[in-house]
Order: C-alpha cells, then sequence, then structure tokens
C-alpha cells in the first residue's frame, strides 16, 4: 500500500503523531493545505487514505486560503472512494459553530443560547432575550480567536461604533450568552473513532478564550507540564488541567455528537452553568490537540492509540490475499 497522507499546516502540532508513526515504521507523506492543488479531472489519487488535520484556525497563520479549499479537496477525494478521517462532513462541523448547535437543537442537547447574525447591524437586535454579559463569536475560530466578551448593551454599541467587532472569515457570528463556569472549570472530552477516550478539566483564569488543551502549563496540583504542540503561536497561558471521568449521560451525548457529525478524531467542550446547573456544551473540534505531557495527566499517551487507529484503517484498506 502507499504511503498515506497527513494534511496539516502548524510546524509543532503534530510532532508527537509523526514521532510515534517514525517509531513504528509506519509510511506516511505529509501535505501542507495553505499551499496545494488538485485537477477536478483527475482520476482516484495514488493513496487510499488521507488524515485531514486543517485547522480552522489557520487564518491567524497567513493559511486563511487552506480552509474552504479543503472542504472542496475533501469531497474531491471522497468522490473517488478515498477514506478520508475527519471527512467532508466532519470538516464542515469544524468550520461552522452555527451548524455544531443546530446539530445539538436536533439532538436534544443543550448548549448556550445562541443568535446567528452576518452583520454588525444585527447584532443589537440579536442580544435580546439574551442575558447578560453575553459573547460575539466568530463563526470559524480556534484557538479562542473572534470571541468578545460584553457586559452591557453599551459595551455593544461603543465596540460596534469603533469597529472592534470581527466576524471571521465567513462573515458570520454567533451572539451568545456568557455562561459562568461552576467551578472554574470547563470540561474536555477527547474521542478516537467515536468513542470517548479521556476526558481532562481545564480552569479557566477569566482571561483568555484560549483553552488548547496542549497549551495547559500545569496540573492541579502545581506540577509543571512538558508542552508537546502550541510552542510557536501560544505562550504559557496559565492554564490548570487534571484528568476527569464523566457520567455515563455525558459519554453518551459526546458520543452521539461525534458519530453524528462523522468526526473520527476529535473533541466536546462542556461547562456546568453556574446560574442553574445546567450541563452546557458549546464547542466542537474535529482538530483536536491533545492534552500536553499526556501520561501524567491522564495516564497514557493518546498518539499511541491515535496510531493503532491509524494502523487499523491502514490495514483493513489492504488487500486481501486469497488462498489457494
Amino acid at each position: 500500500m502507499n504511503p498515506f497522507i497527513i494534511s496539516h499546516e502548524h510546524p509543532d502540532w503534530f510532532k508527537p503523531l509523526l514521532a510515534e508513526l517514525k517509531k513504528r515504521g509506519i509510511p506516511f507523506q505529509t501535505v501542507n493545505p495553505t499551499q496545494h492543488f488538485f485537477a477536478i479531472e483527475e482520476e482516484k489519487p495514488a493513496f487510499d487514505l488521507f488524515f485531514n488535520r486543517m485547522s480552522p484556525s489557520a487564518y491567524l497563520r497567513n493559511g486563511i486560503q487552506g480552509t474552504f479549499y479543503t472542504l472542496n479537496y475533501l469531497k474531491h477525494l471522497e468522490t473517488h472512494s478515498v477514506r478520508v478521517i475527519n471527512g467532508y462532513q466532519a470538516f464542515t462541523y469544524e468550520t461552522s459553530k452555527a451548524l455544531q448547535l443546530m446539530l445539538m437543537q436536533q439532538l436534544g442537547i443543550k448548549y448556550p443560547k445562541s443568535h446567528v447574525v452576518n452583520h454588525v447591524s444585527q447584532i443589537e437586535a440579536a442580544a435580546e432575550g439574551l442575558r447578560f454579559p453575553i459573547v460575539v463569536k466568530a463563526n470559524i475560530g480556534g484557538s479562542g480567536a473572534g470571541i468578545e466578551k460584553f457586559n452591557s448593551i453599551e459595551e455593544v454599541r461603543e465596540a460596534i461604533k469603533n469597529n472592534q467587532v470581527d466576524f471571521g472569515v465567513d462573515h458570520t457570528a454567533l451572539v451568545q450568552e456568557f455562561v459562568p463556569a461552576r467551578g472554574g472549570y470547563i470540561t474536555r472530552v477527547e474521542t478516537l473513532g467515536g468513542k470517548f477516550l479521556y476526558a481532562i478539566r481545564v480552569y479557566v483564569t477569566g482571561e483568555t478564550f484560549n483553552l488548547c488543551p496542549a497549551d495547559a502549563c500545569q496540573t492541579t496540583t502545581g506540577q509543571e507540564l512538558v508542552r508537546n504542540a502550541c510552542a510557536l503561536d501560544a505562550p504559557k497561558n496559565g492554564l490548570k488541567v487534571e484528568a476527569f471521568t464523566p457520567s455515563d449521560n455525558i459519554i453518551q451525548k459526546v458520543e452521539l455528537l461525534m458519530q453524528r457529525s462523522k468526526i473520527d478524531v476529535g473533541g466536546i467542550e462542556y461547562m456546568i452553568d453556574d446560574r442553574d446547573g445546567e450541563v452546557l456544551y458549546y464547542d466542537v473540534n474535529a482538530l483536536s490537540n491533545f492534552v500536553a505531557d499526556a501520561k501524567n495527566v491522564i495516564g497514557f499517551d493518546p498518539h499511541e492509540r491515535l496510531v493503532d487507529f491509524l494502523e487499523q484503517q491502514v490495514a483493513e484498506l489492504q488487500p486481501i490475499e486469497k488462498a489457494y
């Protein structure tokens, strides 16, 4: 079988994955989705497996051209029956917070009250019926980008007046209630193959919306963690993490969301609303970076499990030899 393809644009995030693949002698190649091309008329490419690791936050690294291009390319690959991990449907949800919440609505899964807008002139009307504080959140974000918190409608008006509201690359945003997290933490659940892998509590500082788990720098006991990603574009941010196992009911909801969105590898974040105790799910991630120094936090290396999964995918695509 030809080497499978890993498509990514970040220089550091996937070093642990690539190292594990090399250690096991599994052939692979990498491509950069922000500098790429394909021919419409080409027949099936010379590979059978494609791992999509394109990040919606690439626009923060001069990679905006990779986002919508990737949607086209994934559809092209799937049309030619290439097995795509985190394929077209998964990436469609990855690149739309509005679609994520619409899926939750369909599945009866609770989320922060939200309205969708496409122009700053609509924010004030969209804020009606929402409890302040609110956040205006870019539909395509990543690493906490494109999120602004407002404590009053007057703050909203002032920001609009000063052109300080950015809807992001698709000019669409959520106007959403800001949820005070009970206990001062959010929970991030990671999945693999649509099934629960592990979960962590991330204790928020209140000063950042960037909760990249690979950038958390210490455990709740103060132990420093070895960071394995986010090294170039995210300084140590003071986040604290601890391993945690959610209830069976929460795990079932997370797995349902991942399976319905066809996300093979990803994470979902939720919090407990301190106002009423409701569990609210608010972010679905098809590009999921595992927690830093995972063995010290959760007791195992999730990259090893991911490579197990990739090996299984490769094996399933191998031709079956007939015995005569």
